[in-house]
């Protein structure tokens, strides 16, 4: 883990920041305040102005989440195709990895984690989740798919347990190949009709 979030924002967007960080690195029950606040390099008693208890910086860490999605899928919007958008963020997800090997998807680990609970936190995050889901669809609907919802799923779930098997075996190459082999799968579905 590295010490800080870089400065680029305020501090209650630091905060939310470095939570997501943290959180992934370590867990929501392992991690304290006084951790989020090192890495985001505010002063402990500063994160009760913004942050009166843990649940509402793991809400703004699901927050974080969001706008981290919404900056990379606009920047996938860029590229040229349906296909090419679809080959971008599987190398996204493979730039990754090394990270992953260590802690696993961000999203995927908190969403597990989340899940043991009972306080509907995990209903938030699994709603940045089917933003995601959404975007994937759309773009093999764009493809001309009939069965694009069906593909944003195997798409996804390729994607979820590679995470979770590179980060079990600390292995960065399982998500290397799996990476390939994903943009080879979404190449040979470019022109093809859904059976």
């Amino acid at each position: 883990m590295t010490d800080s979030v870089p400065v680029r924002a305020g501090k209650r967007e630091r905060l939310a920041d470095a939570a997501a960080r943290v959180f992934h690195e370590q867990g929501v029950e392992k991690t304290t305040i006084a951790d989020i606040a090192r890495v985001a390099e505010v002063p402990v008693g500063n994160v009760y102005y913004y942050f009166k208890t843990k649940d509402q910086l793991v809400q703004a860490a699901i927050g974080a989440h969001a706008r981290t999605l919404r900056e990379v899928l606009g920047d996938l919007e860029r590229q040229g195709t349906p296909g090419d958008r679809l080959r971008a963020l599987v190398r996204g997800w493979v730039a990754q990895r090394e990270t992953a090997a260590l802690f696993g998807c961000p999203s995927g680990t908190l969403a597990t984690e989340l899940d043991k609970r009972a306080d509907g936190l995990d209903a938030e995050l699994a709603a940045v989740m089917r933003e995601l889901l959404a975007w994937i669809e759309a773009q093999f609907v764009a493809m001309g798919r009939a069965d694009a919802a069906e593909l944003a799923v195997a798409l996804l779930a390729a994607y979820q347990g590679i995470s979770l098997l590179t980060n079990t075996f600390r292995d960065p190459a399982m998500m290397a190949a799996e990476g390939r082999r994903l943009e080879e799968w979404i190449s040979s579905l470019e022109g093809a009709t859904a059976v």
